[in-house]
């Protein structure tokens, strides 16, 4: 058995398994993504648009040339850089991100249409959406592959309540690109079981916070090890930008706001990125909201990127060997 897991995804990507590591606003910089690409998979830089509030990524050109710089100084492998879109200017970002040759561009939360056409044939291009319909616009706009995110996934989700094990093969069916899946995946089990749904690959976000490399306070790291799955909320529905966060005096405020009827006004304060910086950087989890997924559920310790990945790689090929002498 050769030492590599291999789909469209890893071809393409040029990885040795099929694990993408999340986009993880103000936790992804070069530390994380590098490790993960060298354990195998395809790690990421959180980059975040010029003029955003707090958003949690790299917000100018220079920073965002030095991360990748960073990167390259600390894997040969490649990486990517991901770009929440439709809520603050990427451009000059994507500039940089073209001129260093960074091999895969991400795209979430936004119209990727006008990007994916200013990227094609510089980069390898991943969008994240949420099920089959945004599949095939991601599809018909020129996207490599799509990441479909499951009601289980932590931060920013899509505005149904349709879980990873009922999306992926209901996407995997209307597109011909590949497809990986997101949201609940924390383990090899998890993984394998999302290609015996069809997808060829896998995008984990809430497992790789909790890796050595995360750039996130140890507070927020531990408490996702001693979470439980029901120790998660889905705040900002009532602004239609639903994402999961880890359970916190803070974030039961915002639901009950929420749950009175306030005003846009008086909930956008709550919910800003200074907040978030809160706990993700200070680790003041009481009084800010950090995103997880209900897959904490499946974490127990903080270790490694590529402790994690061989783990993954090790229980994957194990659940294959009982199956197969389940259907001998």
């Amino acid at each position: 058995m050769t030492d590599s897991i291999n789909t469209r995804v890893t071809e393409i990507l040029g990885i040795r398994y099929p694990i993408v590591q999340g986009g993880l606003a103000r936790v992804a910089t070069a530390p994380l993504a590098a490790a993960v690409s060298n354990a195998g998979g395809l790690g990421q830089i959180a980059s975040a648009g010029i003029g955003a509030d707090g958003a949690g990524g790299l917000c100018s050109p220079a920073e965002l040339r030095a991360e990748i710089r960073r990167c390259k100084a600390l894997t040969s492998k490649p990486f990517g850089v991901n770009f929440p879109i439709g809520r603050s200017a990427i451009d000059e970002l994507l500039d940089v991100v073209l001129e260093e040759q960074v091999a895969v561009i991400a795209l979430t939360a936004g119209n990727p249409a006008p990007y994916l056409k200013r990227i094609a044939g510089a980069a390898k291009t991943l969008v994240l959406i949420a099920g089959p319909e945004l599949a095939k616009k991601a599809e018909a706009a020129g996207a490599d592959m799509v990441a479909t995110v499951g009601f289980e996934g932590g931060g920013h989700l899509g505005r149904g309540d349709e879980t990873t094990m009922v999306m992926v093969p209901r996407t995997v069916a209307a597109v011909k690109i590949p497809v990986l899946a997101s949201g609940g995946i924390a383990s090899g089990a998890g993984m394998l079981a999302a290609l015996a749904l069809g997808a060829e690959g896998v995008e984990m976000g809430t497992r790789f916070v909790a890796a050595t490399e995360a750039r996130a306070h140890e507070n927020y790291k531990q408490a996702l090890a001693q979470a439980r799955p029901d120790d998660t909320r889905i705040i900002k529905r009532s602004l239609g930008m639903p994402g999961r966060a880890l359970t916190s005096p803070h974030v039961d405020a915002i639901l009950a706001a929420e749950a009175r009827g306030a005003t846009k006004e008086e909930i956008v304060p709550m919910i800003l990125g200074g907040v978030n910086a809160l706990g993700t950087d200070k680790g003041e989890l009481d009084s800010s909201f950090v995103w997880a997924g209900q897959c904490v559920g499946l974490i127990d310790q903080v270790e490694p990127a590529g402790a994690i990945i061989a783990r993954m790689v090790a229980e994957a090929r194990a659940g294959l060997a009982r199956l197969g002498r389940a259907f001998g």
